[in-house]
């Protein structure tokens, strides 16, 4: 899927999205001669906390500042990523659809309980 178009809002479910999709990889590592899982910190790498407070600032040039980013970094996400980014939103592409699916003359809507 190449046409994602995010605005504010639906930028602000995918960031959060992405965040735990990138927090639930785990790996490995050694502490104190036992092994221990650690979740995984490519989130906070790529900066998305600070994408994310800035998509709930109440300024609006923040918000548009936390877009910028947003979709600066999205074409660098795996399509894995992406795909189980907007799997978790309920993001389906409109021109895949049937015609008679009432979904495909609009846009869809994010799910806030994912």
């Amino acid at each position: 899927m190449d046409n994602e178009e995010f605005d504010i809002e639906t930028a602000l479910d995918a960031v959060a999205a992405l965040n735990r999709v990138l927090a639930a990889r785990t790996h490995r590592r050694k502490v104190m001669g036992q092994e221990v899982l650690i979740p995984g910190q490519l989130g906070e790498a790529l900066q998305l906390p600070q994408i994310l407070r800035r998509l709930q600032s109440k300024q609006a040039r923040q918000r548009e500042q936390g877009l910028e980013d947003f979709q600066e970094l999205w074409p660098t996400l795996s399509p894995a990523t992406r795909e189980k980014v907007l799997d978790r939103i309920g993001w389906y592409d409109q021109k895949s659809l049937d015609w008679e699916d009432k979904r495909s003359n609009r846009r869809p809507i994010a799910d806030p309980d994912h």
